[in-house]
């Protein structure tokens, strides 16, 4: 996977995208509505009725940013929910989502490395990734953390952004991409550099069959892809 800079910086790719996501933290959650049009609500709650379907006791919520995730697991299950993340700026915002909501008893909110995660080995039923691997420094690397901290017969869901093949779609996709994104980053963001390294991030990642072929190197079993909007999106399941 390529590694793609958020700044011509000698600086290793994990540091640079934890400054980045702390400089736009605040701004984040209404910065994602705008720029899909709240369309990636409607893939999260596909990937957490499924998740939650499998009745797990343990979720772990890797990349959890400002908790959107973590928290809709423990709203709408007793599923106790770990959200991890490499950025305080995003955890002190999700922090402040979890106590808002009065789950500070279900939903820990924990500042972590998605390449060394502190946990013990089979230690969550679930683990989940809306919009983050795509950000580790070394993806081979995370997704051996991930299975590693998966109880055997545990689930692996990653929601992951991902490029239609259908030419008058993937022709909007490139539209919305290449011109609406940076409008309205450069009309609203405060650092619109940020937003070109998310484009770029998610245009270079492995997606669909490739991504699932990382997963079975890993040691996955049924490795499956499901596209989102005409492959706008997709979300991968994975069992251990």
């Amino acid at each position: 996977m390529k590694v793609v800079p958020y700044k011509d910086s000698e600086k290793p790719k994990k540091i640079q995208v934890s400054e980045m996501f702390d400089g736009i933290s605040k701004e984040y959650d209404r910065m994602n509505r705008l720029i899909t049009f709240g369309v990636d609500l409607r893939w999260r709650k596909r990937l957490i009725k499924a998740v939650l379907a499998l009745k797990p006791q343990r979720i772990l919520d890797v990349a959890t940013g400002t908790g959107d995730l973590a928290i809709a697991f423990a709203q709408q299950s007793n599923t106790r929910v770990t959200g991890l993340d490499l950025s305080p700026g995003m955890l002190s915002v999700g922090k402040e989502k979890v106590k808002h909501y009065n789950l500070q008893d279900r939903v820990e909110m924990v500042l972590g490395d998605s390449e060394s995660l502190p946990f013990d080995n089979h230690h969550f039923d679930a683990v989940t990734v809306a919009f983050g691997v795509r950000n580790f420094e070394n993806l081979s690397r995370g997704i051996e953390e991930l299975y590693r901290v998966l109880k055997p017969g545990g689930t692996l869901a990653v929601l992951e952004t991902s490029k239609p093949t259908n030419p008058i779609f993937k022709w909007g996709y490139q539209l919305h991409t290449s011109v609406v994104m940076p409008f309205l980053s450069k009309l609203l963001a405060s650092d619109p550099k940020a937003y070109t390294y998310l484009v770029d991030s998610a245009s270079s990642f492995p997606y669909n069959e490739a991504f699932t072929a990382i997963l079975l190197k890993a040691g996955f079993s049924k490795a499956s892809f499901h596209k989102q909007t005409l492959g706008a999106a997709c979300i991968y399941y994975a069992q251990k």
